[in-house]
């Protein structure tokens, strides 16, 4: 789960990591007061969960109050790469004399954590790292001894920080990877972290994405999801403890195991070429999946006011294939007139016979079932083209 930026600062915060006064608002009016709290000079940040905000005129100087609402006025509402605009950040102006970068994230192919630390803030990272390599520490943390104060300083030292600054870096280093830790983060960033005129170093930006399959010990992260751009058949599955993930295609797919699913995907979107038509989303019921778990699924996908057809491809070994067939009929029965897509299917393995019979007794006008993978993906496309 992805924060925005004012929730991040937040957490920064609650983690003693330096900040400046922030607050966020949805209506000039709002802004308005914010900035006369703080002051009056402010910057006003559009809060989406996408880069380029500064480039797209969704970051703006505000020299007072007033100023902060008419600034507002014309962040509020923008489209920004699709994203649009219901939040501003109202934040503390600061006095900036260099901007440096910082970061934690999850290193999946080193199967470890890295820091990066570099001078070079305020910049993308992925430039920084092509145009001047040098100015770009990256350094594995082993995740049973974490950051302590000699490990923080021989980054600060590698990222070339100055040593005025260095204590400062480090103290934030430190703090940065309790936050890590205590939240259950896989990327905690600061771009740009500041040293200010009077030589004090804080946190000026922060993204910050938290591990969603730690949720069960992190309740308090409920409240910071966003509910009002979140899908709602992908919040319908999170409530009944499906994988789903929607995309933007025609054809429902329904799998038992992540690696059947994705195959599924690519066959899907292969035999689609022809029809112009792609997969409508990621759905794995899991290798022990109840008919009730079916069912659910089923009821999720045919709820899609895009999908056109269904393909169910399932090889039965813990969930076995007359499960799976019981599940699509208890679907269909829930369901009723509401299902009105033809749905594809495709068994194999651990009880096939038996759940190729329940469905041909079951006998529903929408279901056909076909023998193999590619078969079957080849009739969804073809039928969510008709």
């Amino acid at each position: 789960m992805d924060l925005f930026e004012y929730q991040a600062r937040d957490l920064f915060e609650a983690h003693q990591i330096p900040v400046l006064a922030g607050a966020v608002a949805a209506t000039p009016e709002a802004a308005e007061v914010a900035a006369a709290k703080m002051g009056g000079k402010v910057v006003v940040k559009a809060q989406v969960k996408i880069g380029g905000r500064g480039k797209a005129g969704g970051v703006k100087l505000a020299e007072n109050a007033a100023d902060a609402k008419e600034k507002a006025k014309a962040i509020l509402g923008m489209d920004i790469k699709g994203h649009t605009v219901h939040q501003v950040m109202i934040a503390q102006a600061a006095p900036i004399a260099a901007e440096y970068y910082m970061a934690i994230l999850l290193d999946r192919a080193n199967r470890n954590f890295l820091v990066m630390a570099s001078v070079a803030g305020g910049m993308e990272i992925e430039e920084v790292a092509h145009k001047t390599p040098e100015k770009l520490a990256r350094v594995g943390i082993d995740p049973n001894k974490g950051i302590d104060k000699a490990k923080a300083l021989e980054i600060a030292k590698s990222g070339q920080f100055p040593s005025d600054v260095q204590e400062q870096v480090a103290d934030v280093l430190i703090k940065l990877w309790a936050a890590f830790v205590a939240e259950d983060a896989t990327l905690m960033e600061i771009n740009p972290l500041v040293k200010t005129e009077d030589g004090k170093v804080v946190a000026l930006d922060g993204k910050v994405t938290l591990d969603e399959n730690a949720g069960f010990r992190q309740p308090k992260h409920e409240s910071l999801i966003d509910h009002a751009s979140t899908n709602p058949l992908e919040a319908l599955a999170k409530e009944k403890n499906l994988n789903y993930v929607k995309l933007d295609g025609e054809v429902g797919i329904i799998g038992n195991g992540a690696g059947l699913v994705m195959s599924t995907l690519d066959v899907v979107a292969y035999a689609g070429e022809k029809y112009g038509v792609k997969p409508a989303n990621f759905l794995d019921i899991g290798g022990g999946a109840s008919a009730e778990v079916m069912a659910n699924g089923l009821s999720i996908i045919l709820g899609d006011p895009d999908v056109r057809s269904v393909f169910v491809n399932v090889f039965g070994g813990i969930t076995a294939c007359d499960a799976v067939a019981n599940g699509i009929v208890q679907a269909l029965e829930i369901l009723g007139s509401k299902a009105t897509k033809p749905i594809v299917v495709r068994l194999d393995g651990n009880n096939v016979i038996e759940g190729r019979k329940i469905l041909n007794d079951a006998a529903h006008p929408l279901v056909q079932q076909l023998d193999t993978m590619d078969g079957a993906a080849a009739k969804a496309a073809e039928l969510a083209a008709k």
